[in-house]
């Protein structure tokens, strides 16, 4: 039988009953396969991993883990979500100081300046082990001129216009006698002149350099700071949560969605979270725009500084604060036993999915600056090492990216439902504070959650008095024969009183495994895998340490293959 169609054209009847049977048939496959897909797919949320917490943080700086582990000690449950290792970015890339800021009285920040200065005691007897005081030479000369744009340039300048961008030392001593008194010094020495023609940091300096202010500060191993920080809101129950980028983040009214994924398996999971609070420094706004879905209601200025480390440029433990005629200022400083760490500069950083680099202008420019006062010019050729951090600080629109402000801001919005912290800004002097003022925003009530702690408490391996290092590294060197007296004193300075728990009761240095180089040892590496969240060499030898000053390609590739093969074997490390 035919169906016609039209004048010519025509198909049979039984062919279009099979080919709308075979559509049927298609469809209905379709429709199956699409059944199992959302079966599939609901399935695997139904086994996705999922928790619940107070507070959920994103980023592992300086910032997250310090809120993390003030959380935690509150008694409040905390989870933290970092896409790469704990600080890889700014909170590893500092100039390794605790200071009020000397420069930011130039622009009246006595706030900031007083909150800082009063911090680096706390934080020095928090972790005496991973800080250290220290004091820093201004070398004077009367001929020196200053850029005269800061306000108290502009203000000498009206009030005297003779000096043409001078300052007379009187300026100088006066400055450092607030810096003095903001500071409720107990620990640190006060302010006093030196002359540089008999003092033995006058040594390395130009001859037409004859007096010098000196003043006080403390050094601190940034990224070991994040560690330890993160370690101790650990042991507090709360989870850190290494390689898991958060991908989105979803607000109903009283709570906060999260989902995230493991960056080197793909794995996801899920949390449901009170409070949220955005750390993520550099990528700040990223995580505002495309993952909270939020109206920023504030700008991030990206400003990267870069640092040079050349081979050990005076022979004493003093440090150097040098001013330049572009108002800027650097440091000189004495860095792993042989080693001067030079920096730092401030430069709009405009794309983070550039990573930061000491560029070749960077570099040439902070030889130059300290050439201005050292005997000895420093060239690109004597850099054995350079690093670059971008620092996210809160967009005040300031002019040049040296003016613009290094004061935290936090943004707290809760206008949709369940509660969001921004956060921008802020130096890694004043993390502790930042922390503290970032919780008293939380809607947590109950008393616990509302004490604070960490001004009194320490850091794993900061149970000592801060006088009392030179008797840990000789009781070290006692109780493990082996080692000598800089071995001793790394790991004292690393791992402060848990070095001993590092070396448990190891009598020969064959006991420690294998040898990576540098003093770098099996049992260290594992200890730093178990307790450290480290999973790669680049964790080790550049942030848990800085051995990779020390080490070979060579010696690091194999670090790396036995990390990689010890993760493979032990489950818990990753």
């Amino acid at each position: 039988m035919c169906l016609f169609v039209g004048g010519n054209a025509f198909i049979t009847f039984h062919g279009f009953l099979n080919d709308m049977t075979n559509a049927f048939n298609r469809v209905k496959q379709h429709g199956m396969a699409l059944e199992l897909l959302v079966q599939k797919e609901i399935k695997m949320l139904e086994t996705m991993p999922k928790s619940e917490v107070d507070i959920f943080i994103i980023g592992g700086g300086i910032n997250g883990c310090g809120i993390a582990r003030d959380a935690a000690g509150r008694g409040l449950s905390v989870e933290l979500a970092e896409m790469n290792d704990l600080a890889s970015a700014t909170s590893s890339a500092s100039t390794k100081l605790l200071h009020g800021g000397l420069r930011y009285l130039e622009y009246f920040k006595l706030r900031l300046v007083r909150e800082a200065l009063v911090e680096r005691e706390i934080l020095l007897k928090a972790m005496p082990h991973i800080s250290r005081p220290m004091r820093f030479v201004l070398p004077y000369h009367k001929d020196q001129r200053f850029e005269t744009s800061t306000p108290s340039s502009r203000l000498l300048t009206k009030v005297m216009p003779w000096m043409r961008g001078r300052r007379p030392a009187w300026i100088i001593r006066f400055g450092l006698l607030l810096y003095d008194y903001l500071g409720s010094r107990e620990i640190l020495p006060g302010t006093s002149t030196i002359d540089l023609r008999t003092d033995v940091s006058g040594d390395a300096l130009n001859d037409r350099f004859t007096k010098a202010f000196e003043y006080s500060d403390c050094w601190v191993d940034d990224s070991r700071l994040v560690v330890l920080n993160a370690r101790d809101a650990e042991i507090h129950g709360a989870k850190i949560r290494t390689r898991k980028k958060v991908v989105s983040a979803k607000r109903t009214k009283h709570l906060w969605h999260i989902f995230t994924e493991d960056t080197k398996t793909g794995a996801k999971s899920e949390t449901w979270a009170r409070c949220l609070v955005n750390t993520a420094g550099p990528w700040a706004g990223d995580i505002i725009a495309d993952v909270i879905d939020l109206e920023a209601g504030a700008g991030v200025r990206l400003v990267r500084g870069s640092h040079i480390v050349v081979k050990q440029l005076f022979n004493h433990d003093k440090s150097y604060f040098f001013q330049g005629e572009d108002g800027r200022i650097i440091f000189a400083i004495p860095y792993e036993t042989n080693f001067t760490l030079i920096g730092t500069t401030d430069v709009d950083h405009v794309d983070m999915s550039v990573p930061p680099v000491c560029t070749p202008e960077e570099k040439d420019y902070l030889c130059k600056f300290a050439s201005k006062y050292f005997k000895k010019p420093i060239t690109a050729d004597n850099v054995v090492w350079s690093y670059s951090g971008v620092r996210p600080l809160y967009d005040d629109c300031a002019g040049p990216a040296s003016a613009a402000t290094r004061d935290y801001v936090l943004k707290y919005n809760d206008d949709a439902g369940a509660p969001v912290i921004n956060v921008f800004g802020g130096k890694i002097t004043t993390y502790r504070k930042l922390a503290e003022h970032a919780l008293a925003l939380l809607p947590f009530s109950n008393s616990q959650a509302t004490k604070t702690w960490t001004c009194r408490g320490t850091l794993p391996g900061g149970d000592f008095g801060v006088t009392e290092i030179s008797q840990m590294i000789s009781t070290l060197k006692a109780d493990h024969i082996f080692l000598d007296d800089l071995w001793a004193k790394r790991l004292i300075q690393t791992y402060g009183s848990e070095a001993k728990k590092v070396l448990k009761d190891t009598k020969n240095i064959t006991d420690l495994g294998q040898d990576f180089g540098a003093t770098l040892m099996e049992l260290e590496v594992l200890w730093l895998m178990e307790h450290e969240f480290a999973q790669t060499a680049e964790d080790v030898v550049w942030r848990r340490t800085k051995l990779g000053l020390l080490m070979d390609n060579e010696q690091i590739l194999r670090l790396n293959e036995f990390m990689k093969t010890t993760n493979k074997s032990h489950s818990t490390f990753t």
